[in-house]
């Protein structure tokens, strides 16, 4: 589902570490507020470390990867003569800051995505530099990567965020998915901050993410709001603010989420045993998957019965240590003995029997599914009030992909589950008795509304 399962060990640790402890809001000189300060700080010198970032770096705590953006984009001191850009093969969290740009008169500009998700490098560059800034100063420009795709599996080369700082923009990276497999070193790459969320990790906690970055692109980050833990001092009534000393307490807005820091520490000291090595594991059992799913044909027609539409691996990990160039996910459709769309609301239900959790639909990246569903076309032509439902009557059927995700616990029974579920949708008796379950499912719901 994109986020990991949780292990046994980091529970029952945190557990027990509340069990014998008390502790209480930062914003406090008590004991029990002291200790919380403490592991706090832990857990930020946890996360730079994990990612390999210099003192140059610090962390902001935020509720997810959508709010890190989000602080980011809110302050980023864009102007009239700014531009940002942003590669169409992107969450709605890195598309949202958008809203901010356009609000202070700043021109954003689309990496498009290739047919397989992503972007040409070429194509990125020359966006890059047609559009780069002006003067860093008078207009400053941003460009926001994502490091790996949610929905096409795609993996852009952090390496050309050094390009984009040539040109004179600050880059920042949505890490959230390519933190959860991948070993990331911010010293090989000049980014100013990254958005992470813990739960994609390393299954838990929910509810806390945290911005990666430099201090010096901090302080050119200007808030239109302060609240309790970001101020020294307030002038009420009148106008006068003081910023608190702690350059991340500016942006940690109220009280942070002090009891599940401890479980960042030590959730990041588990995924850091299991990294090196998890690369090559998953991209043996994304290879089997796609391998099996790919020769899968149904019983009565001869014809496939699943399309991928996600990249692929195009070269095998042979040694730990080494990285993917795509993610461990897969994206796709399932067919029907004619080739036609099985809807991705059928599939859902009929995996749930099987206790197999799938998700359904673009993933909160509609420039990525469209992209890969081959309705860029039909994108461009949405008018202002266009609902889902419009959309999906216009191209003719459900829209959205069917996503497999593979993570931390992925074993090769739950590939093989995949495989044998697969398996079965290409079964005529079978596939009709889940249809015929399914319809009257969905009867007894709409039952049960009216």
């Amino acid at each position: 589902m994109g986020g990991a399962i949780y292990p046994e060990s980091l529970i029952r640790v945190h557990t027990n570490f509340l069990n014998r402890s008390i502790l209480g809001n930062t914003h406090s000189v008590s004991n029990s507020s002291k200790l919380s300060l403490e592991c706090a700080n832990e857990a930020r010198l946890a996360v730079l470390t994990h990612f390999k970032a210099s003192s140059e770096y610090t962390v902001v705590f935020t509720a997810n990867a959508s709010a890190a953006l989000k602080l980011v984009a809110e302050a980023y001191p864009f102007t009239g003569g700014s531009s940002l850009v942003i590669g169409a093969d992107s969450h709605n969290s890195v598309h949202g800051i958008r809203q901010f740009a356009t609000h202070k008169s700043a021109e954003v500009h689309y990496v498009p995505s290739t047919p397989r998700g992503g972007f040409d490098v070429p194509t990125a560059k020359n966006i890059l530099l047609r559009h780069r800034p002006r003067s860093r100063e008078l207009a400053p420009s941003l460009f926001v990567l994502t490091g790996q795709s949610n929905i096409t599996n795609s993996k852009p080369p952090l390496s050309i965020t050094e390009y984009a700082a040539s040109l004179g923009y600050n880059s920042v990276v949505d890490g959230a998915a390519l933190a959860s497999t991948s070993i990331i070193d911010l010293s090989n790459y000049p980014i100013d901050a990254m958005a992470i969320s813990f739960y994609k990790m390393f299954g838990y906690p929910t509810g806390v993410g945290a911005l990666i970055i430099k201090k010096s692109f901090l302080t050119q980050l200007k808030r239109p709001w302060f609240a309790g833990g970001t101020v020294d001092i307030v002038q009420v009534p009148g106008n006068i603010v003081t910023r608190t000393n702690e350059l991340h307490e500016q942006f940690e807005d109220g009280t942070i989420n002090y009891l599940q820091l401890p479980a960042i520490t030590n959730g990041l000291r588990f995924l850091s045993a299991y990294l090196p090595f998890l690369p090559l594991r998953l991209s043996s059992l994304l290879l089997y998957l796609t391998t099996s799913l790919s020769k899968l044909r149904h019983d009565s027609s001869g014809r496939p019965v699943v399309q991928i539409l996600s990249r692929t691996p195009t070269r095998r990990l042979r040694s730990v240590g080494e990285q993917s160039n795509t993610g461990s996910i897969l994206s796709l459709l399932f067919l029907d003995p004619s080739g036609v769309m099985i809807p991705n609301s059928f599939i859902e239900y009929a995996a749930s029997t099987q206790n197999i959790s799938l998700r359904t639909g673009c993933m909160c990246n509609p420039g990525g599914a469209a992209a890969i569903l081959g309705i860029v076309e039909e994108m461009r032509q949405l008018y202002p009030g266009v609902t889902l439902s419009d959309f999906e009557e216009r191209i003719g059927r459900e829209l959205g992909v069917v996503r497999i995700s593979l993570g931390l616990a992925s074993n090769f029974q739950d590939v093989w589950n995949v495989i044998q579920f697969a398996i079965s949708i290409g079964k005529q008796t079978k596939r009709q008795a889940l249809w015929n379950q399914w319809m009257e499912s969905q009867r007894g719901e709409i039952g049960q509304a009216i």
